[in-house]
């Protein structure tokens, strides 16, 4: 029995997705053709095309759109609806990336559609649908918070977990629900090893009226991913990267600096520790290599008695 890289549900040998995989992508779709470039010519036309492309970061990324009827991804310069990232020189970073972003949802954070697709060499990219546009011509009005803060790209670990709470308070219609999200994005970037939550990670979005943290994105275990990680989060709590503890995460940044009652820091961990109950099943579902799953939930477990939750 085969998995569906999108659901990670059981499949038939034989079959390559699921029927609720495909559902998700688009009721039309039928089957989910392979993308006709292999890891290595993703990465090439990621370079090629980055100045045309209206999406920015570190690693290679591509635009596309979903081409229902013919039943695959197309590779655009604009106008693209979803995001996707080639296997990179970093072991296994897709299949991290959407394994990071499942055990999200069930904690309770707003993820967009996600999951990962086969390329034409058999290797796996993971996909994400942008939240950012309504459709090709129409944009969400979305800032990522070096840009509320008036800092650029080299500047983006140059801030605080305090100075995110700050942003928080100026420009949400509603900062006490903002801040209990920020806090359970915080205890979960913990505790599956993301050290690289910078102000570019962080991004608002302007809603049904409101001024919302946006969906969450370029969550990624990078503890296994990179070598040598030494520090435990990007942006300090009380001036501290690493050595983090229940102290500073939950009584000073949970307490103190977000003023979270005692019954809603109660609830966040209360759900983080029922989501944490199908985690490793989660993992052990996921298409990270058998060491890396390893890897994986020797961080979550080692994380999970700091916090002694």
């Amino acid at each position: 029995m085969n998995r569906c890289p999108v659901t990670y549900g059981d499949i038939p040998s034989g079959v390559r997705y699921s029927r609720e995989g495909l559902r998700q992508l688009s009721p039309r779709l039928k089957d989910l053709k392979d993308l006709p470039y292999s890891a290595e010519e993703q990465i090439r036309e990621a370079i090629a095309r980055a100045v045309k492309m209206s999406i920015q970061g570190v690693q290679p990324k591509l635009s596309a759109k979903l081409n229902a009827a013919e039943g695959l991804f197309e590779i655009v310069d604009t106008g693209g609806q979803y995001i996707l990232k080639p296997q990179i020189h970093y072991p296994e970073v897709p299949q991290n990336e959407d394994l990071t972003m499942k055990l999200a949802k069930t904690a309770g954070i707003e993820v967009p559609l996600h999951g990962l697709v086969y390329s034409k060499d058999q290797s796996l990219t993971y996909f994400i649908k942008r939240f950012d546009r309504i459709n090709a011509k129409k944009k969400v009005p979305v800032e990522d918070f070096a840009q509320l803060l008036g800092m650029t790209r080299d500047d983006k670990y140059k801030s605080s977990m305090e100075q995110i709470v700050s942003v928080i308070d100026e420009h949400c219609t509603f900062p006490v629900i903002e801040k209990v999200k920020l806090f359970r994005l915080t205890l979960f970037n913990f505790l599956t090893g993301n050290e690289d939550m910078h102000l570019k990670n962080f991004s608002l979005i302007r809603r049904n009226g409101k001024v919302e943290l946006s969906p969450v994105y370029d969550l990624l275990n990078t503890t296994i991913a990179l070598p040598n990680v030494a520090e435990e989060i990007a942006l300090p709590v009380a001036g501290k990267k690493k050595k983090l503890t229940p102290q500073l995460l939950i009584e000073y940044f949970g307490k103190e600096r977000l003023t979270l009652t005692a019954s809603a820091i109660k609830d966040v961990l209360s759900e983080i520790t029922h989501a944490m109950s199908f985690w490793e099943d989660t993992i052990q579902r996921s298409f990270l290599s058998d060491s890396m799953k390893e890897k994986y939930y020797s961080v979550l477990s080692g994380r999970r008695k700091v916090l002694d939750i």
